[in-house]
């Protein structure tokens, strides 16, 4: 007798990739090697490549595609599309052969024994035998059904499969991959269903899919079935959780995003192919819920860590949640195809930046860091495809594997729904081309002929702005950097950018401003928060809008502190990140919602209610007290302790010495648990009296802005026939640096800068090492640059 044509899941491993393919191989493999570690892995069976062969070969069926396609050009759509429903048409008309019939039948009877009742349902999930490994991922080129039951409804569905291997796009993904059709082969899986339709699924990756950071999960989320979030149906949950924090036992949720998801995918009555399934609306009430709660995420993050490290590369994993025993399942887990051959490419920095005036026409999430323009080209669903040219930035509600012959004409991709794991997201980063998913929006804003710009290179969020604007790219090989003859630390506010910037060459962050974090994270004034209940009905509405899905009005602040401050540090971890309190203004944060009531007027921000001043105030200590309370659970709950606190503007010494008071009252003792308290160098007060000041803090980071505008009485904010005497270079500035640079170095105390100054002058940069800073703090932007200058300048030519 031939072969077996099916095979048990427990019985398979990731050697039996051209049996059943790469993806019901992944199946046997966690099953039969990851179930004793605590990966739950629902079980199944699933038909062989050879039985595919089998059945193509039954009534002459392989001669009749052969011919069909032999002289197909796949770029013709409209032929493409005539050829491909042909040979699914055959295949669906052809039954089984005997052998792999009875076998079906014996494996069905089977698991239907194995549960006790005949009662179940079942994925059927097609596996093809090139997909899914490391060089080519077929990102949903073939079929999956959902929720079947009863051995002539899964025979059915499994032709369907079968079918599949002759979608449009599988077709076209063949010939453009140099895959020979003949030598693809479909392996069936079927597979007991996980109840997810009233609980929830997503998927998760191993790595960051946009920046290639190892060191965090990306998980999405959404109620219902996954489908809707692997189509991009749906705007997910999103979180990020930190590895080396989990391999501590250690809470470790970096980041929490709420999607809106609107819809969700659920069961009908029917268990056939094509009607098992239906799309319905969210609750509201739901909407403004996360799907999972914290357990979940870390459980899920934890089977993340399990799979990568079995299989010893990054992973793209499914999974789903049991509304019915509350348990979470892993459903399948592939190679990730993008990041991780990038990095194995070579080290090269490659940046993009937008130059000229912006007006963004609409926003979303942003898919890899490149920058795209083009012809906006709407297209409202697949019967439109053709009219998509090379070039053109393609525009539409969402994609699905059918777009894929299409989507490499693209320019960029903008889509109203989806999140950054949806199809659109995934064909994007494969192509290597910019894509803003999720906007809501894009095809009611954008016009049709109008020319825009596409920008993915300025953080988690995308833009679509008017007009064709100058994108300059830059590339940087990272492999030879020569040493520097001091430290580079990096500014970095934007948490949404933390990630991105791993790829730089630095030690740490040496300015973490925690006002960015309050000002695009919260946006809502401490104390609107804090006296919630006493706010008007329509600010409590907004209110209440934007902290959903957090315990309190006061927690949502906390923790939104917490998740950027965690998230900044994670990118850097262990290195240094110091974290500068929030050194907002009084104009400043009565721009933030529901701020203008609980500040005062003052003629001359830059020099009134501000940094220590502020927090050691009666007025502020209790919105004070919630920045630390924040900085206190990401050091010793996280154990983040690569976090190092900054004070800024500490005018006097009776300042300095009661905000360590306050400080440690919160917690955050200088010294306790390797806390170090720097301050910010900024007034002269601080240089004049720099070894008294010194004796409450561990150091200084010099801020140049704020310490030349005092020193030459110029603001730096005004502008006008002034403007030009502000320079850091000055020589009157420059003895104020040199007293507190060569205070900290007699006392052994930190010194650096994270001012403006060395980011803007490369000289001011080498001045500042030869009077012997310990770091200098730079833009990102500027990092490369100025480390290769001082390298030449003063450092050594050999490689560090």
């Amino acid at each position: 007798m031939a072969e077996n044509y099916v095979i048990w899941f427990e019985n398979l491993r990731m050697t039996d990739v051209e049996r059943v393919g790469g993806k019901n191989a992944s199946l046997g493999e966690m099953i039969s090697q990851l179930t004793n570690k605590g990966v739950r892995v629902p079980g199944g069976f699933a038909t062989t490549a050879e039985a595919y062969r089998a059945f193509l070969a039954h009534n002459g069926l392989h001669e009749r595609i052969s011919a069909a396609l032999a002289d197909l050009n796949v770029d013709d759509v409209t032929e493409l599309t005539r050829v491909g429903a042909q040979i699914r048409q055959w295949i669906l008309e052809t039954p089984f052969p005997e052998q792999l019939n009875n076998e079906i039948e014996a494996a069905w009877n089977k698991l239907v024994a194995d549960a006790g009742t005949d009662n179940i349902s079942v994925a059927v999930r097609s596996s093809a035998t090139a997909e899914d490994l490391p060089d080519a991922s077929f990102a949903g080129q073939q079929e999956t059904f959902l929720n079947i039951s009863g051995l002539e409804n899964v025979k059915e569905a499994m032709h369907h499969v079968f079918a599949s291997l002759y979608n449009d796009r599988a077709i076209s993904y063949r010939v453009h991959k140099g895959f020979e059709h003949d030598v693809v082969a479909l392996s069936a899986g079927v597979q007991r269903m996980v109840r997810s339709d009233s609980g929830a699924s997503g998927v998760m990756f191993s790595i960051d899919t946009e920046s290639g950071f190892e060191d965090v999960v990306f998980i999405t989320s959404s109620y219902g079935l996954g489908e809707t979030v692997v189509q991009g149906a749906v705007n997910p949950d999103e979180f990020y959780v930190h590895k080396p924090t989990l391999k501590k036992d250690k809470p470790a949720i970096l980041r929490k995003t709420m999607g809106s998801k609107l819809i969700k995918m659920v069961f009908t009555d029917s268990v056939q192919a094509g009607k098992s399934v239906q799309t319905v609306d969210v609750p509201v009430e739901e909407r403004k819920l996360f799907s999972i709660n914290n357990e979940e995420i870390t459980e899920l993050a934890k089977y993340a860590m399990i799979i990568e490290e079995h299989y010893g590369r990054p992973m793209d994993i499914e999974w789903g949640r049991d509304g019915v025993d509350g348990k979470l399942y892993i459903l399948q887990a592939r190679p990730e195809t993008v990041k991780s051959q990038e990095k194995a490419a070579g080290n090269v920095l490659r940046r993009y930046s937008i130059k000229g005036e912006r007006k963004v026409l609409t926003q979303g999430r942003a898919i890899g860091q490149k920058a795209g323009k083009g012809v906006v080209r709407i297209i409202q669903d697949a019967s439109e495809m053709h009219l998509v040219q090379a070039g053109d930035i393609l525009v539409t509600d969402m994609t699905d594997p059918d777009w894929e012959p299409v989507m490499k004409r693209a320019a960029a991709i903008v889509t109203n729904r989806g999140g950054r794991t949806c199809h659109a997201a995934i064909i994007a980063r494969e192509l290597g081309i910019p894509a803003v998913v999720g906007c809501g929006d894009a095809t009611d804003k954008l016009q049709s002929g109008a020319e825009v710009t596409v920008s993915c290179a300025e953080g988690d969020t995308g833009f679509i702005y008017e007009s064709l604007l100058d994108v300059n790219v830059t590339e940087v090989s990272l492999d030879h950097m020569p040493k520097s003859p001091a430290k580079i630390m990096m500014n970095v506010g934007n948490p949404e950018m933390a990630f991105t910037f791993t790829n730089l060459p630095s030690e740490g962050i040496g300015l973490a401003r925690m006002e960015f974090i309050i000002n695009r994270q919260i946006g809502i004034h401490p104390y609107a928060l804090l006296k919630f209940d006493e706010q008007e009905p329509e600010l409590k509405a907004e209110i209440k809008e934007r902290i959903a899905g957090y315990a309190s009005p006061v927690d949502f602040y906390v923790d939104k502190i917490a998740e950027g401050v965690a998230t900044l540090a994670a990118s850097a971890y262990p290195k240094k990140v110091i974290v500068r309190m929030s050194d907002f203004k009084s104009n400043e944060y009565a721009g933030l919602l529901g701020g203008d009531k609980y500040e005062p007027h003052e003629e001359n921000p830059m020099l009134g209610f501000r940094g220590a001043a502020r927090y050691i105030s009666e007025d502020f200590k209790p919105a004070f007290t919630l920045e630390c309370r924040a900085l206190k659970y990401v050091r010793d709950e996280m154990g983040l302790t690569n976090v190092e606190i900054m004070i800024p503007f500490v005018r006097t010494l009776a300042e300095a010495e009661e905000v360590i008071k306050v400080l440690k009252e919160n917690g955050l003792e200088r010294g306790k648990n390797g806390l170090r308290l720097i301050m910010m160098c900024e007034v002269p007060s601080n240089a004049l009296l720099a070894e008294q000041f010194l004796k409450y803090f561990d150091g200084f980071s010099i801020g140049s802005n704020d310490m030349t505008q005092l020193t030459l009485g110029v603001d730096r904010d005004s502008g006008g026939p002034i403007a030009s005497t502000f320079d850091e270079r000055n020589a009157a500035v420059k003895v104020m640096l040199h007293l507190a640079i060569s205070t900290c170095r007699r006392l052994n105390k930190y010194i650096g800068i994270c001012g403006q100054g060395p980011s803007d002058h490369k000289d001011f940069a080498k001045w500042l090492v030869e009077e012997g800073i310990e770091t200098l703090s730079l833009n990102p932007d500027t990092v490369v640059e100025t480390w290769l200058y001082l390298a030449e300048e003063l450092g050594e030519k050999s490689e560090a």
